[in-house]
């Protein structure tokens, strides 16, 4: 018999299980001749053994390479079973032209829907489920009626066709217990029944791998209805991440066919909408608004206190952090640090109710994506691989912050390793200079642009990132080339245009998940059209072109922490260190197109502007076309208003306040933004001797209004 999981492992989905280095170097052996010799068991069982005397056991069933047992002392997947299946591979592919372990991959055509059903038939399903019968529910671990048990399978996998068509949900709860600890799908059964929420990714011909985001991690299907190779990157819970993706799936399935995203709740009973500590912590909110930040006493540090304790006990994991941040804003105010802004605060302050209100109001994001519901303050990670897309430097409060972003390409995703350094007498290190500063065992200019491999990572929920110390922990870092091109697609975006109709599909931000460079992406260049440089406002501009298309405009602006960082920059842009081939960046949507705030540029060299050397003192050629933006500029100052009106306090408002509200509802009104200018004439309405409920939910409203309209330009 053909073992149709070792042929659908492709060298991407081997290094995912292991290591790309182990990859090469196994296909290095194979490729000179060192191959073991390999026999078969009548049941699929593999044996390979090799001249040195290592043998190999590779186990039929659903373990996938987590059950395969070798003799040398190397842990986990090695390279001797890396060679074994590359040997199977090849030696299949010599006897059977028609099995491929790559097979071709179409375009997607449009997804049809799925039948309703809570459990999944076997595995053994056609992979294109167009083609296939209508179904009936099934039980578990049975065939579906309309499907043939011998119908074609995991055979389709490596003999071409549309591998890519297929769901986890089809995994029955029959071969969940064969493949997963019985005491971890106890837990993710208990789990089910309390009710969780996932986003499923659905596979297509650019990202075949399916993946489900769940509040403890990602779990990602890396061989076609083979469920033991699904992996989760966080630390191995014997399975239970991998029956809760499954599950995830079925209800996706069942619930939203047809997107290629789905938000789903699984399991449980009803969604509540009755939060007593989010209702005390958005009564807070109302009254620091009603009160200001200028006229706040101390007591109200005990209630933050009490806030933070009682989220915490109710797992709203994105409501404790805005109460956290907005403790910050107030402790800074206090203490007449620059790291207090009004604007800032203001946005805290609109965020809980809003928060608040999506719950109660049932909107399209489940309850709790929009509270963090659950959410593990940390998760260990299991062995990863990260990539440098470079760093962000910034002063404030009398710190400067360094900020290295690395992509988590296994979960795509982005984390951040943030680290601050306080200013001495001697003024604020630069960018430059805090490159060479040490950090679990390397330098921060190295994480920024490296490879890492770790077994000691710890990812909060806001994707901050941290290496645990301990005897044992092993973390080791490897120079980057700027190799992207590896990146799956929810990180690497050609197409400028494409990734700015796909920002403009998100939920709003004070609604979205409080994770840190949720808006990092890669963008693959084409060409690079202009540079410019506003010298009043010390902004350098680029336009460029994505690899398939598009425009988008490169922008930063220079501040004192990196004074090198322009010069850098443009140097990178404009052909110095060889043609740009990536620019890795904070992106939001623009009036004319994709905005791209960068970290770091790849060329024959990886650029990172804010760690680079210079003073600042380069000659930067060219104009910026310095076009009005009057839409903009009515926001900006309707928002600087409401920022004013949270800083000083509703009931603290000078008489004229109201009058500055209805002129500058106005101006809105002037640029065609009649409603934002009407939530303003409201709030200017609710303002009276003694300002209360009223008036805050007014100004909540304004708040909201001018915010969502901001990000939806």
């Amino acid at each position: 018999m053909t073992r149709e999981d070792l042929i659908a492992l492709t060298p991407d989905v081997l290094a995912a299980l292991s290591n790309r280095g182990l990859v090469k170097r196994a296909s290095k052996e194979v490729d000179a001749g060192e191959r073991p010799t390999l026999t078969e068991d009548a049941d699929g069982a593999v044996r390979a053994a090799y001249p040195d005397g290592v043998t190999v056991t590779l186990p039929p069933g659903g373990g996938g390479l987590a059950a395969a047992c070798c003799s040398c002392p190397a842990p986990g997947v090695c390279r001797h079973l890396l060679a074994v299946v590359l040997t199977y591979q090849r030696t299949r592919d010599a006897s059977t032209p028609s099995h491929a372990a790559a097979p071709t991959q179409p375009a997607p055509p449009d997804r049809h829907a799925v039948p309703d059903h809570d459990t999944a038939p076997d595995r053994e399903a056609a992979p294109d489920r167009e083609a296939a019968p209508d179904r009936e529910a099934a039980p578990d671990g049975a065939t579906a009626p309309g499907r043939d048990a011998g119908a074609s399978g995991p055979a389709d996998v490596a003999g071409g066709g549309e591998p890519w068509r297929w769901s986890p949900g089809d995994v029955t709860d029959a071969e969940l217990a064969a493949a997963i600890d019985a005491p971890a799908l106890a837990a993710a059964q208990r789990r089910r029944r309390r009710g969780y929420t996932a986003v499923v990714h659905r596979p297509d011909a650019a990202d075949p791998v399916p993946r489900v985001e769940l509040p403890t991690g990602t779990v990602r299907f890396l061989v076609p209805r083979q469920i033991g190779y699904a992996r989760g990157d966080a630390a191995d819970d014997g399975g239970e991440a991998i029956a809760l993706a499954v599950w995830a799936c079925r209800t996706a399935d069942r619930e939203q066919p047809d997107r290629s995203e789905a938000q789903v709740r699984v399991g449980g009973a009803a969604t509540a909408t009755d939060h007593p500590a989010l209702d005390a912590a958005v009564a807070l909110a109302a009254d620091v608004l009603l009160t200001g930040a200028a006229h706040l006493g101390s007591g109200v540090a005990a209630r933050l206190a009490a806030a933070r304790r009682d989220l915490d006990a109710a797992g709203l994991r994105w409501p404790l952090l805005a109460v956290d941040d907005l403790a910050g804003q107030l402790e800074a105010y206090a203490a007449r640090g620059a790291r207090y802004r009004p604007e800032t605060f203001a946005g805290l302050l609109a965020e809980l109710p809003a928060r608040r209100r999506a719950v109660a109001n049932s909107g399209a994001t489940p309850p709790e994506r929009v509270l963090g519901t659950h959410e593990p303050a940390e998760t260990p990670l299991r062995r990863v691989r990260l990539t440098g897309l470079g760093a962000r430097v910034r002063e404030i409060g009398g710190e400067v912050g360094v900020d290295v972003v690395l992509a988590h390409p296994a979960a795509v995703s982005v984390l951040v390793l943030r680290r601050a350094y306080p200013v001495t007498g001697d003024g604020p290190p630069t960018g430059h200079e805090l490159a060479g500063r040490r950090v679990t065992g390397t330098t921060l200019g190295a994480l920024a642009t490296g490879n890492v491999v770790s077994e000691s990572a710890v990812r909060s929920a806001a994707h901050r990132l941290r290496f645990a110390a301990g005897r044992l922990a092993r973390t080791t870092v490897t120079p980057g080339a700027g190799s992207w091109s590896d990146l799956p697609p929810g990180l690497l975006a050609r197409d400028p245009d494409a990734l700015a109709a796909e920002l403009a599909g998100r939920p709003p931000r004070l609604l979205r998940p409080r994770t840190a460079a949720e808006s990092v992406r890669v963008l693959a260049l084409g060409e690079v059209r202009a540079i410019g440089y506003a010298a009043g406002e010390q902004r350098l501009d680029a336009t460029v072109t994505g690899a398939d298309g598009g425009t988008a405009t490169v922008t930063a602006t220079h501040h004192a922490a990196a004074p090198g960082a322009l010069d850098a920059l443009a140097a990178a842009l404009d052909g110095t260190h060889g043609r740009p081939r990536y620019v890795s960046g904070t992106v939001r949507r623009g009036a004319d197109g994709l905005v791209v705030e960068p970290l770091a540029v790849v060329a024959d060299a990886v650029v990172v502007p804010d760690l680079a050397p210079g003073a600042g003192d380069g000659r930067l050629a060219g104009a910026v076309d310095a076009r009005p933006d009057p839409v903009a500029a009515a926001l900006g100052t309707a928002s600087a208003l409401l920022a004013q009106a949270a800083h000083t306090g509703l009931r603290h408002l000078p008489a004229g306040f109201p009058d500055r509200l209805r002129a500058t509802a106005a101006g809105l009104g002037g640029v065609g933004l009649d409603r934002c200018g009407a939530a303003l004439s409201g709030l200017a309405g609710a303002l009276g001797a003694d300002p209360g409920e009223p008036a805050v939910r007014a100004w909540v409203d304004a708040w909201i209004r001018l915010s969502v309209t901001a990000e939806s330009r």
